[in-house]
């Protein structure tokens, strides 16, 4: 009788198991899925992020050429050589973004979930203090950022690449969730 039972403890045990490691492919899948079209997909058209990314990759030797002036191939830390050894790469103009494009991409991160003290978007008790302080001060506390009694703003959420005016923006597509 004990090897029957030990039979169906194992059978069991195995099945919570399978259950649990199941679980968990799932999630990690939906959790992978709902990245890629959410904030990844905004980050990717940052032209910041694009610039990093041309600079990675960038060659890190040049061919020398007989007969041509090879003299910025000797410093290492002199200037690049010309186009001819090293591709030109076509920059895409910086698209502008919305207040709301911004706001995706920087800001929905802590005020989204109210991460870290941050008000809400569209939580008025949250943000009425801080609406009546004028727009001057919210935008200022966005651009240099704010240490607050309930958490830190960053300065521009901690995008540095964000112009003042786009960071209004984004401050001014918050403050419009607000119930009337």
């Amino acid at each position: 009788m004990s090897a029957e039972q030990d039979r169906k403890f194992f059978d069991t045990f195995m099945l919570v198991l399978g259950s649990l490691v199941l679980i968990t492919v799932a999630i990690f899948v939906l959790a992978n899925s709902m990245a890629g079209r959410t904030q990844e997909a905004h980050i990717k058209e940052d032209p910041a992020f694009q610039q990093r990314n041309v600079e990675r990759i960038r060659p890190v030797g040049q061919v020398a050429i007989a007969g041509a002036d090879n003299s910025a191939l000797r410093d290492p830390g002199g200037p690049r050589p010309a186009a001819a050894a090293m591709p030109a790469v076509a920059a895409e103009p910086a698209r502008e973004l919305s207040g709301e494009d911004v706001y995706k991409v920087a800001c929905t991160a802590c005020h989204g979930a109210g991460i870290a003290g941050a008000p809400k978007t569209g939580d008025d008790a949250a943000w009425a203090p801080r609406v009546a302080q004028g727009m001057d001060t919210l935008y200022t506390h966005a651009i240099e950022g704010f240490q607050g009694q309930a958490g830190y703003m960053p300065p521009r959420g901690g995008h540095a690449n964000l112009t003042d005016q786009q960071v209004r923006d984004a401050v001014q597509h918050m403050v419009d969730q607000l119930p009337e």
